[in-house]
């Protein structure tokens, strides 16, 4: 409200959203009550109840659907806010953990387990984290619901679960290790995404492809070859397999599936980045174009499934076609 709204309207960001639909009692009951996205049957239906053309019909929904999203002001604002606890918090562990004999050997990680002391940096780096991704995981159903919602409601619950039986085991000093290498690379997302809602094309690309080679960088190559080695070999050989390392280590490797899934989109993005000369789209969002839907509406009334250009399933005049931080 006093920083991120002030920054956002001195770079030019307006606070006024997409094109509100005609008012229309018949339609607004329909979409309140029935369905967002009518079928073909239904678009017919109302076609002849209103004589409004299908497309007007489709049009009408769109903006409709349009209208109840953030604006630009309110997404640059909550991304100036996860950036900058991303970006704090990082710094944070990593000056922390400069001085944390584990960090430079993680076999410390488990020597003297579990009877290794809490000290009260640790303890609120615990705890700022922990109620940041509580935070995240109920926003998540209030937010623009994406492709990868499921994706991230398991990650959220994975990444809570290990926060909380970490603390509970007295695993905390693998814990940290886990938690700075996540943060080193979710701050440069943001970054990319405040260079877009700007409209620094050339900056939002180079924040996204930073962040892509950060995050295959540390998910991919340190996370497996130096946390789950230490996690599943060196615990295992120093104490043994303790009646919680199944779950903790479970976990541990469900991230390591949704890492795996995630730099998978990520170079996705970036070689099409190369193609067409920009980071234009993110394969996670469900933002709705403005013309394409209306060039399939003879297909939506039958109830046909379409592909657009670049191979993007439509159906019933959804197309996922957006900026890449389209959210």
């Amino acid at each position: 409200r006093f920083i991120a709204k002030p920054c956002a309207i001195n770079l030019g960001i307006q606070d006024s959203g997409p094109h509100r639909a005609q008012p229309n009692a018949i339609l607004e009951k329909v979409f309140t009550s029935i369905t967002k996205s009518p079928d073909g049957k239904r678009l017919e239906g109302l076609s002849k109840q209103l004589d409004w053309d299908v497309r007007k019909i489709q049009r009408w929904f769109r903006h409709r659907r349009n209208q109840d999203k953030p604006t630009t002001l309110t997404k640059f604002c909550e991304s100036m806010w996860r950036f900058t606890f991303y970006l704090s918090i990082f710094f944070y562990g990593i000056r922390f953990l400069w001085t944390a004999p584990w960090f430079w050997d993680t076999r410390q990680c488990w020597y003297n387990y579990p009877f290794q002391p809490l000290t009260s940096r640790l303890y609120y780096y615990y705890i700022l984290e922990l109620a940041f991704y509580w935070s995240l995981m109920f926003s998540q159903f209030t937010d623009i619901k994406r492709k990868d919602f499921l994706i991230m409601f398991v990650h959220h619950l994975a990444t809570i679960g290990l926060i909380t039986f970490s603390y509970m085991n007295n695993m905390v000093r693998v814990g940290t290790l886990v938690l700075c290498l996540h943060d080193a690379s979710d701050f440069l997302l943001e970054a990319a995404k405040l260079a877009n809602y700007a409209k620094y094309q050339r900056l939002c690309d180079a924040f996204f492809m930073l962040f892509g080679v950060v995050f295959i960088v540390t998910r991919l190559g340190i996370y497996p070859f130096w946390i789950l080695n230490t996690t599943l070999f060196e615990s295992w050989e120093l104490i043994g397999p303790y009646p919680s390392w199944w779950l903790f280590n479970g976990l541990l490797v469900t991230l390591q599936v949704l890492h795996v899934i995630w730099s998978y989109l990520i170079i996705r993005t970036a070689s099409k980045a190369l193609v067409r000369g920009k980071v234009s789209k993110d394969d996670r969002s469900d933002v709705e174009s403005s013309s394409e839907e209306e060039d399939v509406a003879s297909n939506s009334t039958k109830g046909i499934f379409s592909t657009s250009s670049n191979g993007s399933n439509r159906l019933n005049g959804h197309v996922a076609s957006s900026q890449w931080t389209g959210e």
